[in-house]
């Protein structure tokens, strides 16, 4: 392995492991996941619920998910890597089953669940090793799906939000094709789909969501607050997103793959 290679995976997991730091602030201001997208990310029928499903929520940080597959009515545990994350998750959701483990090393027997849900986490993972582990821990014909929260960069503000924010701007409903989703071992089947989304903020609010992602968590303290700053400010100047609440255009992405 190269210098450069190393620094790039080091500089990976760090953003990976970033998110603890912001614990409380990432469940507050993160935005939730649409039920539709959930309930189509788990092959359940329109209109249907999760009832007799028992659902893996895997890297579950702070529960985001976890809610939505509770109120879908699944049977949920949660396996998440990082201890300020679980903590946040435990205090939110006493009531649901929940380990401190990593895809790599899935801390459930053989054949437990039903599927596997994996929101805003899937890129983080070692693929080779957790592959593997994910199939283990499946039912005969179960699914794994990831989920994303993505901003919508064909909303104009929203793309000058991500140019300041350091972000290339991408255009998903643009851009995005079903049935290119990558492939991963094990998993012959998979689709993909958008939906759409939008999370109520204020200037405030939505520069502290920014606050959470992991190209600005892992900034040194003083660029991170200048960067902070920089956002707001835009946020003020535009008339979109200047007074009051508005709503954030988002896009949920959704892959699921699947074994007949």
């Amino acid at each position: 392995m190269t210098d450069s290679e190393q620094e790039h995976r080091d500089h990976r997991a760090q953003r990976a492991l970033s998110f603890g730091t912001q614990a409380a602030s990432y469940e507050i201001n993160r935005p939730p996941y649409p039920p539709a997208a959930v309930r189509w990310g788990l092959r359940v029928a329109p209109g249907a619920d999760a009832a007799g499903m028992r659902v893996l929520d895997l890297g579950a940080g702070t529960g985001k998910l976890t809610r939505a597959l509770v109120a879908l009515g699944a049977d949920v545990v949660a396996v998440e890597p990082d201890p300020q994350m679980l903590a946040e998750l435990r205090r939110g959701l006493p009531g649901v089953e929940s380990h401190a483990g990593r895809a790599e090393a899935i801390p459930l027997p053989d054949a437990s669940v039903d599927a596997v849900a994996v929101g805003q986490a899937l890129q983080w993972f070692d693929t080779d090793r957790a592959m593997p582990q994910i199939a283990r821990v499946l039912r005969p014909g179960g699914v794994l799906t990831g989920l994303w929260n993505a901003d919508d960069h064909t909303v104009d503000w929203v793309a000058g939000l991500a140019r300041i924010e350091g972000r290339a701007v991408q255009r998903l409903r643009e851009t995005f094709a079903g049935d290119d989703a990558v492939e991963l071992p094990g998993f012959p089947h998979s689709d993909g789909r958008l939906f759409d989304n939008a999370h109520r903020r204020t200037a405030e609010s939505l520069t502290s969501t920014m606050a959470t992602r992991s190209a600005v968590a892992v900034l040194p303290d003083a660029e991170r607050a200048a960067r902070l700053a920089e956002i707001r400010a835009y946020l003020v100047s535009v008339p979109q997103t200047a007074r009051g609440e508005f709503d954030m255009p988002l896009v949920t992405m959704v892959h699921r793959w699947w074994r007949e």
